[in-house]
C-alpha cells in the first residue's frame, strides 16, 4: 500500500485503487469538499506524474477518455483548485510523492491497463441527492428528476414560468461551462422537443453562471445527471448531445443576441456585479462585434 497524507488531502492506492479524500485545510476548495471521497479503479487510469516546485509540488492523475462522468460533464473545464485528481505536495513529502506515484505506474504495467478510452462510466458520480445554488438559480437531481427553481436575480420572463421539473427520460445531454473573463457560464439541461438555441439567461432549461465562489458546485449537478445518461461511446455521430452546441455559438453572433448581451452588462454593472471599469470594456467588446 502506497499512502500520501497533506493539508490538501490523502491518496492511498492499494494495488487496485485510488481512494482520494480531500483534505481539511481552509484552502481547500469548497468543491472537493462537497464531491468528498473518490475512489478510482486502476483501470481508470491512464497515466499519474509528479512535478516538483521550489515550494511545493504537484501529483497528477490523467484519467481514460470517458471514465469519469465529472470529467465529461465539465469537459476539462474545472480550474486548478477546483481539480480532484490533483494533489498539492509540500517540498519535505516529494519522495513520498515519487513513491506513490511509481507504485501506480508499475501497478498499470503490471495488469496491462490501455490509456484508449473506455465504453462506460467506471466511476459513479456524484451521490444523490445533490443540489447547488448559483448565479440565477437552484439546481437539484434525485436521480429520476432535475428542477430547477429561479431566484431573484433571474430574467422576468424566466422566473415568470416558475419552477422547473424535467424527467431524467427527457435528457438528452448536459453542459455545464464556467464563466470566462465577462463572458458568463451556464449549466443547460439539453431537452428532447426544446432547441437550446437561446442565451442561458432566458433559457428554461439552464441556470446563468456569473463566476462566483460557488458555480463549480453546479458542476455537481451537472455530473449526477451525465453519470445517468447513456455514455457518449454510444451516441450516434452529429446527435443529440453534440447538435445544440453550434446553435448557441451562430446565436452569440447574431445581431439581437449582441443586443441582450449589451442589456445584460448593463443589468449586472446596475446589480454591482460588474464595475464600471469592466462594464466599459465588456460594452466596447460587444459593440465592436456588431
Amino acid at each position: 500500500m502506497a499512502e500520501i497524507i497533506q493539508k490538501d488531502g490523502t491518496w492511498v492506492f492499494d494495488g487496485d485503487a485510488l481512494r482520494i479524500t480531500p483534505g481539511r485545510d481552509k484552502n481547500v476548495s469548497p468543491f472537493r469538499r462537497e464531491l468528498g471521497e473518490l475512489v478510482v479503479p486502476l483501470g481508470a487510469l491512464a497515466g499519474v506524474s509528479f512535478e516538483q516546485g521550489r515550494k511545493s509540488g504537484r501529483l497528477r492523475l490523467r484519467l481514460r477518455d470517458g471514465a469519469d462522468p465529472l470529467l465529461q460533464a465539465t469537459g476539462g473545464r474545472l480550474a486548478e483548485p477546483h481539480d480532484p485528481y490533483q494533489l498539492t505536495v509540500e517540498s519535505d513529502r516529494y519522495g513520498v510523492a515519487e513513491y506513490v506515484a511509481d507504485e501506480m505506474r508499475n501497478a498499470l504495467l503490471l495488469d496491462g491497463v490501455s490509456a484508449e478510452p473506455v465504453a462506460g462510466y467506471l466511476l459513479p458520480g456524484p451521490s444523490l441527492p445533490v443540489s447547488a445554488s448559483a448565479g440565477d438559480g437552484a439546481a437539484s437531481f434525485d436521480g429520476e428528476r432535475v428542477r430547477l427553481e429561479w431566484n431573484w436575480k433571474t430574467e422576468d420572463a424566466k422566473a415568470a414560468a416558475g419552477p422547473r421539473t424535467i424527467a431524467l427520460a427527457d435528457v438528452t445531454g448536459v453542459q455545464w461551462q464556467p464563466a470566462a473573463g465577462l463572458e458568463n457560464g451556464h449549466l443547460r439541461f439539453l431537452v428532447r422537443g426544446a432547441p437550446a438555441t437561446a442565451p442561458p439567461k432566458y433559457d428554461p432549461n439552464a441556470v446563468e453562471l456569473w463566476g462566483f465562489r460557488k458555480d463549480p458546485l453546479m458542476a455537481l449537478v451537472a455530473a449526477a445527471v451525465q453519470a445517468r445518461l447513456p455514455h457518449p461511446a454510444a451516441a450516434e455521430p452529429g446527435g443529440p448531445e453534440g447538435a445544440p452546441q453550434p446553435a448557441v455559438e451562430a446565436a452569440g453572433d447574431d445581431h439581437d443576441a449582441l443586443l441582450r448581451r449589451l442589456r445584460e452588462l448593463g443589468e449586472l454593472h446596475r446589480d454591482g456585479v460588474l464595475t464600471a471599469e469592466e462594464f466599459t470594456l465588456a460594452k466596447q467588446a460587444v459593440l465592436r462585434r456588431m
